[in-house]
C-alpha cells in the first residue's frame, strides 16, 4: 500500500474504501478510532503486545486486527459498518449500511 489508509493507487479495493469510511463514521459517533499500518507506523504496530503475539502465532493472515480496549474483537477481514457498529456497542439500528 502506498498510503497509510490503503485506499489509494490504480485499483482501489472497495472493501478498504468502505472500511475507511466506516471508521470515520465511528469517530463521528463518538468512538475513538486509531488505525496503524505496519508499513507506515511499524514502531507503534510492533509495540503492541497483543498484535505482535497474534502475528507471531497466526502469521500475517490474522491481519487486519481490530482491537477494542486492548482485546482482539476481529481478525483476518475488514468488518462491515453494521459489524463495527455492533462490536462497538452502537447497535445495528444506528448503522447505515456500507455503500455498495
Amino acid at each position: 500500500m502506498c498510503c497509510s489508509s490503503g485506499v489509494c493507487g490504480a485499483e482501489v479495493d472497495s472493501n478498504l474504501v468502505n472500511f475507511a469510511v466506516s471508521l470515520q463514521w465511528l469517530g463521528m459517533n463518538g468512538v475513538q478510532v486509531e488505525r496503524f499500518n505496519p508499513l507506515h507506523q511499524y514502531d507503534v504496530f510492533a509495540a503492541n503486545e497483543v498484535v505482535t503475539k497474534a502475528v507471531n502465532q497466526k502469521g500475517i493472515e490474522c491481519l487486519p486486527l481490530i482491537l477494542l480496549d486492548g482485546e482482539i474483537i476481529s481478525s483476518g477481514s475488514y468488518p462491515s459498518r453494521l459489524e463495527l457498529s455492533s462490536m462497538t456497542g452502537l447497535g445495528n439500528q444506528e448503522a447505515v449500511p456500507d455503500a455498495p
